[in-house]
């Protein structure tokens, strides 16, 4: 009985590890990506690396009269984003191989 306690958390710990180290590397390449952005925007040579699209929803507003509630959600996601996520992707499937 034990044993099988400790294996579960072994095994909870094992998730938990893992899914922290993707997390971690989704947000680095976001990160990255945005800041590479930022820098390569206005040049001409990588200037391409800056373009991208807003996606979501700007505002929606609901008045009840006694509250009002409003929504939002946009994402503005470029190439440089694109490709400093399937890099973070990469190196995730690399290093965490036995997390």
């Amino acid at each position: 009985m034990v044993g099988v306690r400790l294996f579960c958390r072994r095994e909870k710990m094992k998730n938990f590890k893992r899914t922290f180290a993707f997390i971690f590397f989704m947000l680095a390449g976001i990160v990255l990506g945005a800041f590479l952005a930022y820098i390569c925007d206005g040049k001409s040579y990588v200037g391409w690396l800056a373009w991208g699209k807003n996606i979501g929803v700007e505002n929606v507003s609901v008045d009840l009269y006694v509250i009002k509630l409003s929504f939002g959600l946009m994402i503005r996601a470029t190439i440089s984003q694109i490709f400093t996520i399937a890099a973070a992707l990469i190196v995730f499937s690399k290093t965490c191989k036995n997390l």
